[in-house]
């Protein structure tokens, strides 16, 4: 093949190539949970230094008093639509339930094919919420805070690493991943800064040790 061909063939497949990865076709067989990205290190140190510190309390604190996982298109409820968001190649029946695909966790780095495998974790816990002033709200809120797509505070994650979680904050929980130890750290400042959610002291403390090394 003469020369200047070859080269325009080389160019050719180039750009081909760089679309495509633009695109995000070349992501590989499991796809990395598409959490809304948190603030930056900077600005969630910010937001930290400007939450009440207050100690915390769970008296009267009833999980159903958050509605969640609600209907937010069609037939897909918010469960149903974090899964299609954070997952690869998920496919879904006419009831909006995930019937094949693959989950990738931040968490613990590991990838899972069936939807029961998955957990929808919130990031800042119903129960955390409740301890540092959800306790006051109206349920209409509560519901937004349970449900909230757009802020970092629904992902997808493996089940039991979820339960394990529990309703844990940083004081006392972070991600085994380590790498993403930051990304989480600024989701949880983010989405307490948003809801006017105090921290307490250890949980502070913890925060500001990990943003100091993002």
């Amino acid at each position: 093949m003469p020369k200047f061909y070859a080269r325009r063939r080389l160019g050719f497949l180039a750009a081909f190539t760089g679309l495509i990865a633009s695109a995000g076709l070349l992501n590989g067989p499991a796809a990395s949970a598409a959490l809304p990205t948190p603030v930056s290190a900077a600005t969630a140190r910010g937001y930290l230094a400007s939450l009440t510190v207050k100690a915390e309390s769970r008296t009267g604190y009833n999980r159903d008093l958050f509605p969640h996982w609600i209907t937010q298109s069609g037939t897909c409820n918010t469960r149903e639509t974090v899964l299609k968001r954070d997952g690869s190649g998920v496919v879904t029946d006419s009831s909006c339930a995930s019937t094949s695909g693959s989950w990738y966790s931040p968490y613990d780095g590991a990838t899972w094919s069936a939807a029961s495998d998955v957990d929808i974790d919130h990031l800042v816990p119903l129960a955390e919420a409740w301890d540092s002033g959800a306790g006051s709200w109206t349920t209409s809120r509560r519901q937004s805070f349970a449900n909230d797509l757009t802020r970092p505070q629904l992902l997808a994650v493996t089940d039991n690493v979820n339960q394990a979680k529990g309703d844990q904050d940083p004081a006392t929980w972070m991600p085994s991943r380590t790498a993403y130890r930051c990304t989480y750290v600024r989701a949880w400042v983010q989405v307490k800064y948003y809801y006017d959610l105090s921290v307490d002291s250890a949980e502070k403390s913890a925060l500001q040790s990990q943003l100091a090394n993002c």
